[in-house]
């Protein structure tokens, strides 16, 4: 199966570009998409071939997720947990199959002079319980914007961002408690040295000079590790700062 995660920055200003001709050429079994910006309603989006399932923040103009996918869930959860944590702001969606879960995430960024950092600590505490909670039901694959480079190789300029919202030794914590939670990094597992970024800003024309960050993922539970197909980044697709990610994996 194929899945595809991307930042989108916006789907009314990227639909405006090439999103649909993004989507049909990836021709994705699920593809999920972060930084929608929008409440239902506000633009026709719906696609043939495809269920369709859409979190929007409370603020408009912010955060939001949504899923497009060809086969049809058992249940769809929106938050974290039975309480829907977070669900004012759009951050996370569920979709539950016969055997594996499909969540995508928007991160909260923790913001200049990281001024949102504890607010995006116990969102890291209690989503990594979430889906410590989810795989022991069944195997989890989750995707996103989670908001931070990992390791050195994951950023151009590590030395500069130490104490940057992204970078934090605080952010890139968590991330580690997430993977010895039982959980993989598909795109380094595969690509163990390979220097690719998956953001970059629209400043300083960071993307031509490819000075960029990888903070957009799909992470599995370990017991599907073994399975995984290609992970990949599309850092040539345009029409957001972020590239699309990919995941192909065997869940047969």
């Amino acid at each position: 199966m194929k899945f595809i995660s991307w930042n989108v920055n916006g789907l009314r200003a990227v639909m405006g570009k090439n999103f649909k001709d993004v989507f049909d050429s990836l021709d994705a079994d699920a593809f999920c998409i972060q930084e929608t910006k929008m409440q239902e309603g506000q633009a026709d989006i719906d696609i043939d071939g495809y269920y369709r399932y859409m979190n929007s923040a409370l603020k408009k103009g912010y955060s939001g997720t949504l899923i497009y996918t060809k086969k049809e869930p058992l249940k769809v959860y929106y938050g974290i947990n039975e309480e829907g944590l977070y669900n004012e702001e759009g951050r996370v969606i569920t979709l539950e199959y016969e055997n594996y879960y499909l969540v995508t995430a928007y991160v909260p960024n923790s913001q200049e002079e990281l001024k949102r950092l504890d607010f995006r600590m116990q969102f890291e505490d209690d989503f990594r319980e979430y889906l410590v909670k989810l795989k022991e039901k069944k195997p989890v694959i989750m995707c996103g914007d989670l908001n931070v480079a990992h390791e050195r190789i994951d950023l151009k300029n590590p030395d500069s961002n130490t104490k940057n919202a992204g970078f934090s030794i605080e952010e890139r914590t968590k991330f580690t408690e997430l993977l010895k939670a039982g959980f993989t990094d598909t795109f380094r597992y595969l690509h163990q040295n390979e220097i690719k970024y998956s953001w970059w800003s629209y400043r300083f024309k960071a993307r031509e000079k490819n000075i960029g960050w990888r903070i957009d993922y799909f992470v599995v539970s370990n017991d599907l590790k073994e399975k995984i197909q290609n992970a990949d980044i599309y850092s040539d697709i345009t029409g957001s700062d972020h590239a699309p990610v990919i995941l192909e994996i065997d869940l047969d």
